[in-house]
């Protein structure tokens, strides 16, 4: 509660004389006395620009019993959390002259519980269920002015607007959502004047602590039936993927969402979760139907998740991967179909899935084969989609703890309670919903093995040295334990971002990234690799014919041609699902041109014709810009050379915005490509 003077917080009987002077000399056209709160002063002139009648002796009657049958349909979750605590006001109010009321956000009653004498007296004012107390109908009161205000109050005898009230205390405050404080009801405490106390304001206060507290824990359930539901739905995911909850939050996104979402010109951040009022579910599991959907949001996008019994539990979106760069023919383009596929063999024996020809992956598949002998954390670097996770699990094959478990967690993926849980895991009661006999974390699954931490440049500033804390003492404490657990694991971490900059710009602790980033392998792109598109393409064919059962499957040059001279700013896992799904597209033995997919064809017209044959891999990096939709990575990328690094000049030719530029740079991992310009 927000501290205050005493004085606006509390009514003093010892005023009541006073006050009531007061109002009427308000009411004549005059103006307040020092003896009026100004609490007080500030409702009586809403209330007078409201035209409430002063005279009023009661509420208006309440509404039609199917009409707060509805009410409490809408505001279930309210009433669920609030039952035990209005069951206990029913007993330990009787005899108190005073009775708890629970209201929606229009002030409506949705139930009572107290001393029965006075819930008898209070049906004489209608101050019952189904009545609405707000400021404008009923003038100054606990319920009404709470509301308004927004922050606890009390309101006594004569400080009531309407003469019918005067003879009632009451103490309110408002009721918020834990996860973003949004006002969803209003607690009270109501009385006849004698039943005044100063303690009714600190229940009330309480009692809408145990609430938000319950729905808490409630929501947290929410959350993990929502996962458990969308589980199989993540499983070899070809596109962006974002969970939504119940009220239109993000929960959980995969890897692939964040550059899928950029380029359409919208973000997700699980950091800071943003409300999409358009992805709330009402009472009947529907979207919301009074808010259009952003524009570049496609209903077709959504899909409902549910549980068992057919209840909706939230939305997934599916955002299809962004084709960011632009195929090459004519001239320019190197003839690749003509050149022999290569899968160089003695890779070390962990990395032995790994498929390349090209010397920069190969030098960082040695470093990675060299440093895995030891204990000390490694950092792979390198963009969405590129194999981060083919090297962290080649590090474990060959590494000490190569006998342990492999235990993967995605760092990006989940919002801080969820990424909490998971990791450190928790005892049984630790909240309510949490599963009989607690959950193992991924720290505590990994001992004796190694923990792949994905996106580690995700986790929370306030999640990051209790991590930093295991790695420095091997112990851990589950969620609502006390009693630390010893753990002995290897630490490989990922990322996509910059820490070093993450660190200078306050977003990552540098105690922790000195931690993690003991060591270092820094993984290229597939567009930097030269070559190494035939060789997956043929892995991939190969894998898909035998996964599917399709027969002998080839792809013919015209089409291998486009395939390596596109950018593929999703690396290898785009390449991976874009053949996978011609294979599974077309019916023929050798697979065509028209089979690609219409977002990589669509870019197939450039024309380099005029170039020198060896101009074909710069053909692809000077691709016309004419906006940043157009081919992201690559514009970008000519922008910065163009401008030679400048990067106030390159947003301007962009027609995008600094800030944006900087993100775009950091989310391709172009930064070696500025400081490469400026240094020529």
């Amino acid at each position: 509660m927000t501290r205050m003077p005493e004085g606006q917080i509390f009514s003093d009987p010892r005023n009541d004389t006073a006050v009531m002077a007061a109002w009427e000399r308000f009411l004549d056209g005059g103006r307040p006395t020092d003896s009026l709160r100004t609490l007080i002063d500030g409702s009586w002139q809403r209330c007078q620009q409201q035209n409430v009648d002063p005279d009023k002796c009661s509420a208006p009657p309440p509404v039609e019993e199917s009409t707060l049958f509805s009410l409490k349909q809408h505001n279930s979750e309210l009433l669920e959390a609030s039952a035990p605590i209005m069951a206990c006001a029913r007993d330990f109010l009787a005899e108190t002259g005073t009775m708890m009321v629970l209201a929606d956000t229009s002030c409506t009653i949705l139930s009572m519980e107290g001393d029965d004498p006075t819930l008898g007296v209070a049906e004489s004012i209608h101050l019952i269920p189904g009545v609405s107390w707000t400021e404008r109908v009923c003038g100054t009161n606990a319920i009404g002015t709470a509301l308004a205000v927004g922050e606890p109050v009390q309101i006594h005898s004569a400080e009531h607007y309407c003469a019918g009230i005067k003879r009632w205390t009451c103490s309110a405050t408002v009721i918020r959502h834990p996860h973003d404080g949004e006002v969803i009801g209003v607690v009270d405490v109501s009385g006849l004047s004698e039943s005044y106390s100063r303690q009714s304001l600190a229940l009330v206060v309480t009692t809408a602590s145990r609430i938000e507290s319950k729905i808490a824990m409630r929501e947290m359930e929410r959350r993990y039936v929502l996962l458990d539901a969308s589980l199989p739905r993540w499983s070899g995911a070809g596109a962006g993927l974002v969970l939504f909850d119940r009220r239109g939050y993000p929960v959980k996104m995969n890897e692939i969402a964040q550059a899928a979402m950029s380029a359409l010109g919208a973000e997700v951040d699980l950091a800071r979760p943003r409300r999409m009022l358009e992805l709330a579910i009402d009472e009947l599991g529907q979207l919301r139907q009074d808010s259009a959907l952003p524009a570049w949001l496609q209903r077709e996008w959504l899909e409902p998740v549910v549980d068992s019994r057919g209840q909706r539990l939230g939305t997934l979106l599916v955002v299809p991967l962004p084709r960011l760069g632009r195929a090459v023919s004519g001239e320019g383009a190197r003839d690749l179909s003509r050149e022999p596929a290569r899968r160089e063999a003695n890779l070390p024996a962990g990395f032995a899935t790994i498929v390349t020809s090209d010397p920069g992956l190969r030098e960082a598949v040695r470093k990675a084969d060299q440093l895995a002998r030891s204990k000390v954390p490694v950092l792979l670097l390198g963009e969405t989609g590129v194999g981060k996770e083919e090297f962290a699990q080649g590090l474990h094959k060959a590494s000490p703890f190569r006998d342990g478990p492999y235990v993967a967690l995605n760092c990006g993926g989940l919002t801080r309670e969820l990424l909490a849980s998971e990791l450190f895991g928790y005892v049984e009661g630790a909240f309510t919903g949490a599963r009989r006999g607690g959950l193992v974390g991924k720290i505590e699954a990994a001992n004796g093995g190694t923990l792949f931490l994905d996106e580690i440049g995700e986790m929370p500033l306030d999640l990051q040295p209790h991590l930093l804390r295991v790695l420095e003492q091997s112990e851990i404490y589950r969620l609502g334990e006390n009693v630390p657990r010893k753990v002995n694991f290897r630490l490989i971490a990922a990322t996509h971002r910059d820490l070093r900059k993450e660190v200078a710009d306050g977003r990552f602790r540098m105690d922790f990234y000195y931690r993690v980033a003991v060591t270092s392998v820094r993984i290229p792109p597939l567009r930097e690799r030269c070559g190494d598109v035939r060789a997956l393409v043929e892995h991939f064919v190969e894998r898909f014919c035998k996964q599917h059962e399709l027969g002998p499957r080839r792809l013919d040059d015209e089409l291998l041609v486009h395939l390596e001279n596109y950018a593929w700013p999703g690396n290898v896992r785009e390449l991976r699902n874009v053949i996978e799904s011609m294979l599974l597209m077309s019916d023929q033995e050798c697979v065509g041109l028209d089979a690609l997919p219409p977002e990589l064809m669509s870019g197939a017209e450039a024309d380099t014709a005029g170039l020198p044959p060896s101009a074909g891999r710069e053909a692809r990096a000077v691709a016309s810009v004419s906006s940043i939709a157009q081919g992201e990575a690559e514009l970008i990328r000519r922008a910065i050379a163009t401008t030679r690094g400048n990067l106030t000049r390159a947003a301007r030719e962009l027609d995008i915005a600094k800030s944006t530029l900087y993100q775009k740079v950091k989310l391709y991992g172009l930064e070696s490509e500025i400081g490469r310009m400026r240094g020529s």
